[in-house]
């Protein structure tokens, strides 16, 4: 058994399997997961597990270059958006509209799925590397 870490194996797994660039996408209990996308779906009822509690577990597994949100979240809800900034720290945040950003989520590797019942609480992580 591990120690820490991400226990879910689907979990543990898809984020072993990321690569340069590839795309992971935490979201809240609302956004609609293309078909074809692993879901991996964390969801036990509303705000069990909240989007930031599993946004920053995966933060400290996983080198991140650059992720994307939509632009409604700061606008309609600046305290997620300003802990998200703070959980993924240097990392640049490119904003787009919440229609573009559903878009981005076809080509993930896989979406994880939260509790959160917070509007566009919704990340795009995209791989890094560790050198």
């Amino acid at each position: 058994m591990k120690r820490g870490g991400i226990l879910n194996p689907d979990l543990a797994d898809a984020l072993a399997r990321l690569g340069h660039t590839d795309a992971l996408v935490v979201c809240d209990a609302g956004l609609p997961i293309p078909s074809g996308v692993r879901r991996i779906d964390l969801a036990v009822c509303p705000g069990v597990p909240r989007f930031l509690d599993v946004l920053q577990a995966i933060v400290a597994e996983i080198v991140v270059e650059r992720a994307v949100v939509a632009s409604e979240l700061r606008e309609r809800c600046p305290e997620t958006y300003e802990a998200l900034r703070s959980a993924l720290g240097a990392v640049p945040i490119e904003e787009v509209p919440h229609e573009r950003f559903k878009a981005r989520t076809t080509v993930a590797r896989a979406v994880v799925r939260t509790g959160e019942f917070t509007p566009y609480a919704n990340v795009v992580l995209y791989a890094g590397v560790p050198f």
